[in-house]
């Protein structure tokens, strides 16, 4: 069997906490001088969001980044 067949690689490219129902990410920053490329594309930080799939702990829901992985995640299809 080839890399190319292999079914399970890069699986959890498609299980982001960016497509996960369990997300909810943070308004977004304004963005600083020099954040964006030539093309156009936004170069600056990552969306950062919360983790709403357990209760909150005293701190509140735990901060994420929207290209952070776990097992917990559920696809939302109003994400995808």
């Amino acid at each position: 069997m080839t890399a190319e067949a292999d079914p399970w690689k890069h699986r959890s490219q498609g299980m982001r906490c960016a497509s996960c129902m369990w997300f909810v990410a943070k308004a977004a920053p304004v963005a600083r001088e020099g954040s964006w490329s030539e093309d156009g594309a936004n170069v600056g930080t990552p969306t950062l969001g919360r983790c709403r799939r357990h209760a909150p702990t005293m701190s509140g829901y735990p901060v994420v980044f929207e290209h952070d992985w776990c097992g917990d995640h559920k696809l939302d299809e109003n994400k995808v």
